[in-house]
């Protein structure tokens, strides 16, 4: 799909209830049980799993890598079947199950959602959807075929302010955006580093083969992987863009219209090392005009203010002075804020600006032309006759069960949330590039025209018995 039929397929529905695209094969109806395998219960699977019972969900089959973490939420579902792999729970259940989450690390997001979307059955995922590109490709692709009912977890999409924002900036009350600056507090966990020596008996609780996945195999290490460690590490997470960036990119990039870009350019990092994301990293996307919208670029920036967790034995380090916005464009965000929020978006208009200090878009401010603060848009003058017309959200896991119920699109089904996810992975790929490479990209066949070197980054080849 083109990025001109994806626009034109996707970019004015998602901001209205009339969504002709994706279509849901199997309706569920109001009534029936809705049978759920959830894939993950630690950390956010806790909640995923106890919001798809709150949601009317009955909850058969639990699979963790970790039998404490299993048995812990096995309390709560006592009459669930227990897994540690998800292969075999597919295997076993697949015709016992409608539907699945999938709340894991994130090398392990694709091929346990495409296994279990190639059985047919209705998925949510958490963000981001995948760990590479090709991944949210064949993502999107299943969910369209198999007429699945979808939803990544990235939250934020359902805020009434996500949704407003959208509104004001397709109303042009900031007129034709030009640039857009988006910055992370993340990392809060350790990367930046060599990968330490030696080897660390398994505990008896954790199957670090299923941990592992589709990923090389590679020695245990205490607190260094599990549980939450893996983010920073270029085989198993996507760093501080691929954590963030579909919270606080969601809004803009629904809002700006963006498309594939034609170019991105991590355009600086601290030091690189052979296996961790850096410390902290400057990435810019350069965008196309599109859909009446102007040629537009997007700089991303992170690194935690208050320095990057270390490992276990590594010692002390100098620490990194985040890279952050010029203060000149966020000097009105300083005044109004009082100082430099965390993390945050900024969208640079010819008549105005809209800021958001909030990851998930909850709330917005704006500041038109030659006005030094910025104002809460419910109480700004320019916003306030901009008429509602995305209609607001029952819940984000609601949204999920009435897309499986109803038919009716949730607002971050694959179709859309495979397209966010794909384009922030690009980040991930031009950093991995190397600072300082500019990567032209054709978004359509998944490939740098001038940098072939990057097609290593775009896929993964999966140890083998772990094709999705």
């Amino acid at each position: 799909m083109t990025r001109r039929q994806f626009l034109n397929r996707t970019t004015s529905a998602v901001g209205t209830a009339a969504l002709a695209f994706p279509f849901v094969g199997n309706v569920l109806g109001a009534n029936e049980r809705i049978r759920v395998g959830c894939i993950g219960v630690g950390g956010k699977g806790d909640s995923d799993s106890s919001d798809a019972k709150n949601c009317g969900g009955e909850i058969v089959a639990l699979c963790d890598v970790d039998k404490n973490t299993l048995a812990r939420k096995a309390k709560q579902f006592p009459e669930a079947k227990l897994y540690q792999d998800f292969r075999k729970l597919l295997d076993e259940m697949g015709r016992d199950i409608d539907a699945v989450t999938v709340s894991t690390p994130d090398h392990t997001h694709g091929v346990a959602a495409i296994r279990a979307m190639k059985m047919g059955k209705h998925c949510f995922c958490q963000k981001p959807l995948v760990q590479n590109v090709e991944e949210a490709r064949i993502m999107r692709k299943l969910a369209a075929e198999k007429k699945l009912a979808t939803q990544m977890g990235n939250q934020g999409s359902a805020e009434s302010g996500l949704r407003r924002a959208v509104e004001v900036i397709h109303a042009g009350v900031i007129g034709n955006p030009l640039e857009l600056h988006v910055w992370s507090n993340r990392p809060v966990w350790p990367q930046g580093y060599d990968r330490p020596p030696g080897e660390d008996p398994v505990p008896a609780h954790l199957d670090w083969d299923a941990w592992l996945g589709p990923a090389a195999l590679r020695p245990y290490k205490n607190s260094i992987y599990h549980t939450f460690a893996w983010r920073g590490w270029y085989e198993f997470g996507t760093g501080a863009l691929g954590d963030m960036a579909c919270h606080t990119v969601n809004m803009p990039f629904r809002a700006l219209k963006l498309g594939y870009p034609t170019l991105v350019e991590c355009e600086l990092a601290s030091r690189v090392y052979p296996e961790t994301f850096p410390e902290t990293s400057r990435i810019r996307f350069e965008f196309p005009a599109r859909e009446g919208y102007p040629p537009l670029k997007f700089w991303w920036y992170d690194g935690n203010p208050g320095g990057t967790p270390t490992i276990p034995g590594s010692g002390p380090r100098e620490k990194i002075k985040p890279l952050r916005p010029d203060a000149e464009k966020v000097k009105e965000v300083i005044i109004t804020q009082g100082n430099l929020p965390g993390s945050g978006a900024l969208i640079i208009g010819e008549k105005g600006r809209i800021f958001s200090p909030d990851d998930y878009g909850a709330q917005f401010y704006v500041a038109m032309k030659g006005e030094e603060e910025y104002k809460n848009a419910d109480r700004h003058e320019a916003c306030k006759a901009v008429p509602q017309s995305i209609p607001r959200s029952p819940g984000h896991m609601q949204e999920w069960f009435r897309m499986m119920r109803e038919g009716t699109p949730a607002y971050s089904n694959f179709d859309i949330a495979g397209y966010l996810t794909e384009i922030i992975l690009l980040g991930c790929v031009a950093l991995r590039v190397g600072e300082g490479y500019r990567m032209e990209w054709d978004g359509p066949n998944m490939k740098s025209p001038n940098l072939p070197q990057a097609a290593q980054f775009v896929t993964r080849r999966n140890r083998p018995g772990w094709d999705a």
